[in-house]
C-alpha cells in the first residue's frame, strides 16, 4: 500500500532535483558561495524537509524571513547557519544573538541594540550591511554610508561579516538593474575601503545567470533552486522539476446539455459533458485566480481543461474525451506536463505565488 492511497491531495518533492539545481549554479558560478533561500516552507515544498536534504551540500547559509523559521531550522538538527534576511522586532534580537544566527542590519539603532545584547551575552553578532539600492524596502541609503563602517567596526561586538542588497526588478528592467548594480558596487568600495567582508551578495534567482557583479562572491537562490528560472538563460534546460502536486478523482458523471458547473453557472455545457470532480481547491493553494482562464489538468496522459469556478476543496474537469476512468485515479495538478510558468501565466500572478500558495493540509512526500 501506498503512503498516498488516502490522499486527496499531496505534493511530491524530488529532493534529488533541487540538489541537481544547486550544481546547475554551482557550475557555472564556481567560485561563489551559495546561500539556500527556504523562507515560506521552502517556496511550498516544506521547510524541514528541504532544509535536512540540503543541509551537508556545504551551504554558506540557509535565507529565512523570520525568527520562527530559523527556530524550525534548528529544532530540525541543520547545522548550516542561518540567516535571517529582513529587519526583525526588537523583541526578537535578543534569541538571534543567542542562537548565533546571522543578522540584516538597516540602521544605527539596529546596530548598537545587538552589540548591546552582544556585550550582554559575550557573543559575536555576525552581521550583514544591507544596502538600498532601490529597492524601497530595507537598508542603508547610500547618502548614509560615509564612515559607516567605522561607526559599526567600535561596536566590539558586532561582526562584520557581509554587505547585500537586493534588485527590485532584474527580470523585468534591465536598465534599471544595471543602475542597481552600479551603487551597489560603488556602496561595496565605500564599505569595504579598509576591510574585508567574506560575504557580498546582490543576485537573487532572476539574476544570477544574467548579471555580472564583480564584486559579488555569493548568491541567494529561491527559484533556481526549485526549477523555475525567472529569465531566458542557456541553462533553463537543464533545471529539473522539483514539485509534482497531484491530486485524484472523487467523483464520474455525466451532466447534460445546459447544466451549469460550480458557483454562479461562469461555465454552462453545450453538450452532454462527462465531468470529475476532482479533490484539490483553493484552501490547497489551487488559486482561484485559475477559474476560466484555460487551466487544465493532465490524467492518464491527457490534458483535461477545467470547468467553471475553483472551490475551496474541489474542482470539475472535462473528462469526455477519455475511456476507462475510475474514482480514485490520479490527477497532475502541477508538474512535468502542467509546469509552474504555464499556471502563473494563466493565473496572472507571479511565480512565487503559485508555490507559496499549496496549503499545510497538503502533505509533502518527498523522494
Amino acid at each position: 500500500m501506498s503512503v498516498t492511497d488516502n490522499l486527496r491531495a499531496w505534493a511530491q518533492i524530488d529532493t534529488g532535483a533541487i540538489r541537481h539545481n544547486l550544481n546547475v549554479v554551482r557550475r557555472v558560478m564556481p567560485e561563489h558561495h551559495m546561500m539556500a533561500i527556504i523562507k515560506a516552507e521552502a517556496y511550498g515544498h516544506g521547510l524541514e524537509g528541504v532544509a535536512t536534504a540540503l543541509d551537508h551540500e556545504n551551504l554558506a547559509f540557509f535565507g529565512v524571513a523570520t525568527v520562527a523559521e530559523a527556530l524550525r531550522v534548528q529544532k530540525a538538527g541543520c547545522s548550516t547557519p542561518i540567516f535571517i534576511l529582513g529587519p526583525c522586532f526588537p523583541a526578537e534580537r535578543e534569541i538571534i544573538v543567542q542562537h548565533g544566527w546571522r543578522t540584516a542590519i538597516s540602521s544605527i539603532e539596529e546596530a548598537e541594540h545587538f552589540d548591546s545584547i552582544g556585550r550582554l551575552y559575550g557573543k559575536k553578532v555576525y552581521t550583514h550591511i544591507c544596502v538600498d539600492t532601490g529597492m524601497g524596502r530595507s537598508g542603508f541609503l547610500p547618502t548614509e554610508l560615509g564612515g559607516l563602517t567605522d561607526k559599526l567596526s567600535r561596536m566590539e561586538h558586532l561582526q562584520l561579516e557581509g554587505i547585500f542588497s537586493h534588485l527590485s526588478a532584474a527580470s523585468e528592467d534591465i536598465s534599471f538593474t544595471h543602475q542597481q548594480i552600479r551603487s551597489f558596487e560603488d556602496s561595496v568600495r565605500e564599505l569595504a575601503a579598509n576591510r574585508k567582508f567574506p560575504y557580498i551578495h546582490l543576485c537573487s534567482s532572476a539574476a544570477v545567470f544574467n548579471y555580472k557583479v564583480p564584486s559579488a562572491n555569493m548568491v541567494r537562490l529561491g527559484r533556481l533552486l526549485y526549477g523555475y528560472s525567472p529569465m531566458p538563460s542557456p541553462y533553463n534546460h537543464e533545471l529539473r522539476t522539483t514539485l509534482t502536486l497531484y491530486s485524484r478523482i472523487t467523483l464520474l458523471r455525466t451532466l447534460p446539455k445546459n447544466h451549469g458547473v460550480s458557483y454562479n453557472h461562469c461555465y454552462i455545457t453545450t453538450v452532454p459533458t462527462r465531468v470529475a470532480t476532482i479533490g484539490i481547491g483553493y484552501a490547497d493553494g489551487y488559486l482561484q485566480y485559475l477559474s476560466s482562464q484555460g487551466a487544465r489538468v493532465y490524467i492518464n496522459g491527457e490534458y483535461c481543461p477545467v470547468l467553471g469556478r475553483i472551490t475551496m476543496d474541489q474542482i470539475m474537469v472535462d473528462v469526455t474525451h477519455m475511456q476507462g476512468l475510475a474514482s480514485g485515479d490520479i490527477v497532475e495538478i502541477m508538474g512535468p506536463h502542467v509546469s509552474w510558468a504555464e499556471l502563473t501565466e494563466r493565473a496572472k500572478t507571479i511565480p512565487s505565488n503559485i508555490l507559496t500558495s499549496i496549503s499545510a493540509r497538503v502533505p509533502r512526500i518527498y523522494i
